[in-house]
């Protein structure tokens, strides 16, 4: 996959992240679109790096879903953890 299709794979991450944990987000949109793109980056590296699962080149290969949308959470997670408080 070209980075491009990364991209896109993480501004589905996202949307998908953002369905699984709803909520006020610091960020807004553009903040949780920007932790969809970084999270399915994570998501695939840590898929490539440690779990043996290489990045396929297919954009519809689950595992590549998956990973990223993992990252996405990990991500969305951690920013709410940091920066939770700044919309009060």
């Amino acid at each position: 996959m070209t980075v491009i299709s990364w991209i896109i794979l993480g501004l589905l991450a996202g949307a998908v992240a953002k369905f699984l944990l709803p909520g006020r987000d610091p960020g807004g949109l553009i903040g949780t679109t920007l932790i969809g793109i970084a999270g399915a980056f994570l998501g695939g590296w840590i898929s490539a790096r440690w779990l043996d699962h290489p990045i396929s080149k297919d954009f519809y290969d689950g595992a590549t879903w998956a990973a990223a949308i993992g990252g996405s959470l990990v991500l969305l997670v951690a920013y709410r953890l940091l920066f939770g408080n700044s919309r009060d």
